[in-house]
């Protein structure tokens, strides 16, 4: 699967580990920043390229990571067409997948450490969406919000 990433200066480190767990399992993956740290980055600026390229397409899903992860959700919930939540625990990761085709997973690099955020990603991975008729009418109103 094509993978986009991306964090601020609070998940880079998180954000170096995912990447390199996601590419050893086979997944390509595009990261869009940043590079290297920078205490003064602000992380709109990183994430809203990763949340543009899962609503064009160019990534299948995204993961996008801040301190708390909350201004990151915030962020990509900013474009039309991506699905974000701050997620914590399995049940979410999957959930908000099969039940509201959530397209990008948000961590809080602060909150949880690589191994929870690595087994919360390969269930965001691994998930897909259910597409029941209630599931379908609900992100129908949702798309019409966007709208």
């Amino acid at each position: 699967m094509r993978i986009g990433v991306a964090a601020d200066h609070a998940g880079l480190v998180l954000k170096v580990q995912l990447i390199k767990a996601l590419r050893e399992s086979g997944h390509e993956v595009l990261d869009f920043g940043p590079s290297s740290l920078t205490p003064e980055d602000d992380y709109p600026d990183y994430v809203v390229l990763l949340a543009r390229s899962v609503a064009s397409g160019e990534v299948e899903r995204g993961v996008a990571m801040c301190g708390s992860g909350v201004g990151a959700c915030v962020t990509a919930n900013k474009v039309k067409g991506v699905r974000a939540a701050l997620v914590h625990d399995i049940f979410s990761a999957h959930q908000g997948v099969e039940d509201d085709d959530m397209n990008v997973i948000c961590f809080g690099a602060r909150v949880l450490g690589c191994a929870l955020a690595w087994d919360l990603t390969k269930a965001f991975l691994a998930a897909r969406f259910i597409a029941a008729e209630r599931h379908q009418r609900r992100l129908g109103k949702v798309t019409a919000l966007e709208n």
